[in-house]
């Protein structure tokens, strides 16, 4: 099923008992998020606030909070045709007549992607140069946040010289009536855009769109390469046009959103934007950003603003990209011939730890499939990339670092790179995009049997726990990173490791070992290859680090690290008094708070 606008889904939400409406006065500052986090912790519903403190308009929230909105939302229609379309990649060649002829199903559908002009649309009911965005309901998610954003922008710009367009989801801050910030992190399409302009002096215009079909959601978040127009992909995703209608601005606007910021982004204008809690589950902090400077707005007579929150996994983003990723699977063969399987995890904000399966038709191919997928669009930003050429469950986590485990030698199977551009999210390196990568070879037949149970009397002093994690691997605790820097030293030449490949360190150990999602989240999101991980011993052959077993990985929080997220005491307690209150005549779970941990 295909919707239209954002209102045809809130409908059928609605019909099914999966949408809620929060008719008690609630506000936008930390309130809110914090009614948001718990509902999506508790599985529950999509959230339709008509009351929100200091602002003209209804909010609505958690429109993807589970598995089953997501795929709602998005249809089965889209990753249908991209698996038609693969298959006729791999068959049509070289075309015959009853080959094409076979393939006119896809060209039918072709037919149907674009866009179209109309005259008039639901988002010009209402222009204006009267630009008020303080009275937008605006988030303030976090504690620490540097002021109320805007968190699911769909921004959209155009390339100064060529044919082209970018549409692309940044956060962005709101500084007063009429500005905000302008988060553009290294590699994003609209951020290229812009340095053409910047470069010669020139303003960018830009158009923010804010509610829509939700096909232009998941476009404005896909890693499509730089030429690929997102509008394609969302008309693609939803099976029909994409009508777009005159706005008096410098883009058409999108006919069926609920609002158009329309302005501009001036060269070599900065300010200071952040901090900002992000889904990497850590405060990214304050830097120098564009600004955007909106000069009018279009919108809705009874405009209904969309929102998101992100924080420590799992949030509602989490099920968008897995959603995503099971969408683009069928690509990666196509794009990555060797590439069989490829998953990343979001319990580790994504571009912390990919998996993949690869063919390896000689030996020690395998490495170059890894180089291809650290080459590929955003899989780039990923930091640490485990790789097999045995079928393996690349969503099970514990199933694939088994695998691996079973069977890597790590003196000529893990690569540390350094001196890298990384995720600007991701503060674990020396500065700000910048660190280094990991790839961990597991290839072939097991070649050790993985201990289960770990019964060394003795270990190393300083060591307050010792738990397993999974088959070949051990959580161990140790004090913090800034009382004892040497403890991983001493933990990875003490005998009673010796015979576990792989061993955490961690200054939390209870909470890193209680689940894959806690594992993953407090090991790949605190350390940096490069810097953290340590061996039994460690040699240089033909300019190669040869780690032997164990490996350890230092995984404490360290005192440059952004803080972990975490709700202000007064807001839950708020939040708990008042639940029955938003929800009297709904039965709505309250999941835990984000207070400290994931699960």
């Amino acid at each position: 099923m295909s919707f239209p606008d954002l209102r045809s889904f809130l409908d059928r939400l609605r019909r099914d008992g999966d949408l809620v409406t929060v008719e008690s006065q609630v506000n936008p500052h930390l309130e809110v998020a914090e009614i948001h986090r718990r509902v999506v912790a508790g599985g529950g519903p999509a959230l339709l606030f008509t009351n929100v403190k200091g602002s003209d308009f209804r909010l609505v929230t958690n429109l993807f909070g589970t598995a089953r909105r997501a795929e709602l939302a998005f249809g089965d229609r889209p990753l249908r045709l991209i698996q038609r379309l693969v298959e006729l990649v791999e068959t049509i060649m070289p075309p015959t007549a009853g080959k094409l002829w076979g393939a006119r199903d896809i060209g039918l559908e072709l037919l149907k992607v674009g866009t179209r002009r109309v005259t008039s649309g639901p988002v010009t009911e209402v222009v204006t140069h009267e630009v008020k965005l303080d009275r937008l309901p605006a988030l303030t998610c976090w504690p620490e946040d540097g002021g109320p954003f805007i968190t699911l922008p769909l921004v959209y710009t155009a390339h100064p010289d060529k044919p082209g367009h970018n549409l692309g989801m940044y956060r962005m801050q709101v500084y007063d009536a009429r500005t905000t910030g302008m988060h553009w992190q290294i590699g994003k399409g609209g951020g290229y855009h812009y340095a053409v302009a910047e470069a010669r002096g020139q303003t960018l215009p830009a158009t923010v769109f804010l509610g829509g079909p939700p096909a232009l959601i998941l476009a404005a978040i896909a890693p499509l390469p730089e030429n690929v127009p997102e509008l394609m992909l969302a008309s693609l995703i939803a099976g029909d046009r994409l009508s777009q209608v005159h706005g008096r601005g410098p883009h058409p606007l999108v006919a069926n959103a609920e609002f158009a910021l329309m302005g501009d982004v001036p060269p070599r204008t900065r300010r200071p934007e952040g901090p900002f809690g992000d889904h990497y589950g850590y405060y990214s902090l304050q830097h120098d950003y564009p600004v955007f400077e909106v000069r009018r707005i279009a919108r809705r007579a009874d405009a209904i603003y969309p929102a998101t929150v992100v924080g420590k996994p799992r949030q509602e983003d989490f099920f968008i990209g897995d959603l995503l990723q099971e969408l683009l699977s069928p690509l990666f063969p196509v794009v990555m011939p060797a590439v069989e399987r490829l998953w990343s995890y979001g319990e580790t904000g994504y571009h912390s730890l990919a998996a993949a399966i690869v063919k390896q038709r000689y030996r020690r191919e395998a490495m170059a499939s890894a180089f291809r997928i650290l080459g590929e669009g955003q899989l780039s930003l990923s930091k640490f990339l485990l790789v097999t050429d045995q079928h393996v469950d690349v969503r099970n986590f514990r199933a694939t670092l088994e695998h691996i485990l079973a069977r890597t030698n790590p003196e000529t199977d893990l690569y540390v790179f350094s001196n890298l551009a990384m995720d600007t999210l991701d503060y674990t390196g020396p500065t700000v995009n910048e660190g280094s990568k990991g790839v961990w070879m597991g290839l072939g037949d097991p070649i050790r049997e993985l201990p289960r149970q770990f019964t060394a009397p003795d270990v190393p002093a300083g060591v307050t726990d010792v738990r397993v994690f999974c088959g070949g691997c051990l959580v161990v605790g140790a004090p913090s990173f800034e009382s004892d820097r040497d403890i991983v030293s001493r933990i990875a030449t003490a005998p009673a490791f010796a015979s576990w490949p792989l061993v955490v360190v961690s200054d939390e150990p209870e909470r890193a070992a209680r689940s894959d999602m806690n594992f993953l989240w407090t090991t790949f999101t605190r350390f940096e290859p490069a810097a953290d991980i340590h061996a039994a011993n460690r040699r240089i052959i033909r300019n190669h680090i040869a780690y032997t077993a164990p490996v350890v990985i230092d995984a404490r929080m360290k005192p440059w690290y952004p803080k972990e997220l975490s709700c202000r005491d007064d807001i839950a307690d708020l939040v708990s008094r008042r639940w029955r209150e938003y929800f009297p005549s709904a039965p709505v779970t309250m999941g835990d708070s984000e207070r400290g941990h994931l699960d």
